[in-house]
């Protein structure tokens, strides 16, 4: 089969913040409910296996691929439930997302796809334990790269932060990437009137939003991630740009 034949796919990563803080309330419940949603809003638009792959990776202390990247339909996929532990490295989530992309990519190539840039939904609950020049170095080389010289990470993903209760917004705008271009990504946070359950709920729509945007777009030509418009978020969810200020 040519690689025409096999088409293009877009592979969807979400990222989840385990730490302690994730236990208060309903946030980690409700965050184990995003994947059971995902696959069945594809397993309605089945013809969406075909573009789209998904993969969750968590992170606390250290981070771990819970669902390596795959056709969410396949017999035999399992998804993961979600536990809380230690602290909040953002650092070791880029880290492992700039590993398993590379990976993902180079093997979906080698199977004889075409892949779109990878997109990826991060979500936290709070400000980020390792120190800010840390996790930017890991966020650098993960995002970072110079076509006219070929340098830095060819495979960058787009990356859209969510945020709720303590994460902090002037933190997670800079998380936000790329910020120019056709496509700029952008970042949704939890709204004066949500409750931070209620805002991971809306996240899980932005998400499966997304991909069925993303997917029929692709199916029908298109290329790469569509997030939905300001006035077809959920209520609970603000939506932000790199360029909107914060006091």
């Amino acid at each position: 089969m040519t690689t025409s034949e096999q088409g293009k796919l877009l592979p969807f990563y979400v990222v989840i913040d385990v730490s302690y803080s994730m236990s208060v309330g309903n946030k980690l419940d409700t965050a184990n409910k995003i994947m059971p949603q995902v696959l069945d809003a594809v397993a309605k638009a089945a013809i969406l296996s075909d573009k789209v792959r998904f993969g969750v990776i968590d992170f606390s202390d250290e981070a771990q691929v819970r669902l390596p990247l795959c056709d969410i339909l396949d017999d035999g996929v399992q998804l993961p439930a979600l536990s809380v532990r230690g602290g909040t490295s953002f650092a070791a989530a880029f880290r492992l997302l700039r590993t398993e992309i590379e990976s993902n990519v180079k093997q979906l190539k080698a199977d004889g796809f075409q892949v779109h840039r990878p997109a990826v939904f991060f979500i936290s609950d709070g400000v980020p334990t390792d120190q800010e020049s840390v996790w930017q170095a890991a966020f650098n080389d993960l995002t970072a790269y110079d076509k006219a010289k070929g340098t830095g990470f060819s495979m960058y993903p787009n990356f859209v932060p969510f945020g709720v209760d303590d994460a902090a917004p002037k933190t997670l705008q800079k998380l936000i990437h790329p910020t120019t271009g056709s496509k700029p990504m952008r970042m949704f946070l939890q709204g004066e009137e949500s409750d931070a359950a209620g805002a991971i709920a809306g996240m899980a729509e932005v998400l499966i939003s997304s991909v069925l945007a993303s997917g029929d777009s692709m199916a029908g030509g298109g290329s790469g991630i569509i997030l939905p418009s300001n006035d077809e978020l959920p209520k609970g969810l603000t939506s932000y740009t790199a360029d909107d200020d914060f006091v």
